[in-house]
């Protein structure tokens, strides 16, 4: 089955060069497209696409409320990957607060963003690597005190579902979890998608924030 994907950028010609990169891939459609965050969110609810390309700074509603908007619909499985210019946009912890499951740099090659929305929609998370660590640094560095508690969830993960996490929230793949913990990277899948099904997560990447908001791990670790 092929991966069907929405278009939000307020550029035609941005939207115009994502549409030809992914429908030369055999196993990818672009279903619509939308100028604007309030038509995504329309154009979401309509065609409900696997994987949502979209932009953060757009003219009336912008990437991050329409990506809150749209992921607060019940039963809607569409995955949310953001696109910015800048590689420390000021809004990217916000975004990955909204729900969305990845990150890119417009200027992404192509292989990589096509690698990027396979990996989204199979259940990854995804953030460009110069992305990764800086954002959760400068992001979640002065979390408001209310959050910097441990959600009673966390006690229900076992000491090894929780060392996965606190991993995770280090930016390590699976690959890296399983070389570190010595158990093989079926086994890592495994512990992350108990960790992320006791924990209500949608993603690797709301896993992150949780650690990081909840003081579970301190900027700067490594």
């Amino acid at each position: 089955m092929s991966l069907s994907v929405l278009i939000v950028d307020d550029q035609a010609l941005v939207r115009a060069g994502f549409r030809m990169i992914l429908e030369a891939e055999a196993d990818m459609e672009v279903v619509g497209e939308a100028a604007n965050g309030q038509e995504a969110v329309s154009e979401a609810r309509r065609l409900r696409p696997d994987v949502v390309l979209m932009d953060v700074r757009m003219p009336e509603v912008d990437g991050i409320e329409a990506t809150r908007r749209l992921l607060d619909q019940d039963g809607l499985d569409t995955k949310v990957v953001m696109l910015t210019t800048f590689d420390m946009d000021e809004y990217v912890y916000d975004a990955l607060r909204s729900g969305a499951s990845g990150f890119l740099l417009k200027d992404v090659p192509p292989e990589q963003l096509v690698a990027g929305i396979r990996a989204v929609a199979s259940g990854d998370a995804l953030l460009a690597p110069s992305v990764t660590r800086r954002v959760i640094e400068e992001f979640v560095r002065r979390p408001p005190a209310s959050v910097r508690t441990l959600p009673l969830k966390l006690s229900e993960l076992t000491a090894r579902e929780l060392e996965v996490l606190k991993l995770i929230a280090r930016g390590r793949s699976n690959a890296e979890i399983a070389a570190e913990l010595f158990v093989s990277e079926t086994t890592v899948k495994t512990h992350v998608a108990h960790v992320l099904l006791k924990l209500d997560l949608r993603d690797r990447v709301q896993g992150v924030v949780l650690a990081y908001e909840s003081g579970l791990i301190e900027p700067g670790e490594t």
